[in-house]
């Protein structure tokens, strides 16, 4: 039935919608970020003693 379409539209519409916001939502709490710490970056810094 051709009155049916809009209602199947939305509701493949919200489906969608809700397994990218699923998707998301894993990335953001699954993947770890390491963040260096002042330590590390003082030892980068040392290593850059230029002489002219």
């Amino acid at each position: 039935m051709p009155q049916m379409s809009p209602l199947n539209w939305l509701i493949l519409f919200i489906f969608f919608t809700m397994i990218f916001i699923f998707i998301n939502l894993l990335n953001y709490f699954i993947l770890n970020y390491k963040f260096s710490s002042k330590n590390e970056m003082q030892k980068i810094n040392n290593k850059l003693n230029w002489k002219w």
